[in-house]
């Protein structure tokens, strides 16, 4: 069984993004961000929900397209609908079990792309291995949480840090 990893940018308040989906807070590029798409490149499949797959429209993903070529992505919703040949798969809200047959059924470890409502499901059912925060230096004040509303209570060991000259940090825990 290969972990799951959600491994995410989040400002110092605990957002994921601002209002309306505004990430212009968070470095688009450097070591943190070089870091970022060298732990993307080992990941092999990508699970999320609809709101963090459509939110890619505003970056140019056209509905159907894989944001993640070298990935199996998996958009969880009951509405979302794609395009005859499709490059996503799309299924219907998940069971624990169905998540933990995924990562029993994947060929590397599996990318928690988001978003926290969606994570904050997966804590709560203990579905999550490792959490990788890139903390930016910054405060939001609102957003979407790293976890959605009321996360659950968990228990955590950083295995890593490493603090990076443009003020970010980042943490990489185990959940227990």
């Amino acid at each position: 069984m290969h972990p799951i990893i959600y491994d995410v940018s989040v400002s110092v308040d605990g957002f994921i993004c601002g209002l309306s989906g505004d990430i212009s807070k968070f470095a688009n590029d450097g070591p943190v961000v070089d870091d970022y798409f060298t732990r993307l490149g080992t990941y092999r499949m990508a699970l999320m929900g609809r709101k963090t797959y459509e939110f890619g429209y505003e970056f140019g993903l056209e509905p159907g397209c894989n944001p993640y070529s070298h990935m199996q992505s998996i958009i969880f919703s009951d509405s979302l609908r794609m395009p005859q040949g499709s490059e996503v798969e799309v299924r219907k809200r998940p069971s624990p079990e169905v998540i933990r047959q995924l990562t029993r059924d994947a060929t590397g470890p599996v990318y928690l792309c988001g978003g926290g409502d969606f994570a904050g499901w997966m804590l709560e059912h203990k579905l999550i291995d490792r959490l990788i925060l890139k903390r930016a230096p910054c405060v939001l004040g609102c957003g979407v949480r790293l976890f959605g509303g009321t996360p659950p209570a968990s228990t955590l060991t950083r295995i890593n840090t490493k603090t990076y000259e443009n003020g970010y940090v980042l943490e990489e825990f185990l959940v227990q």
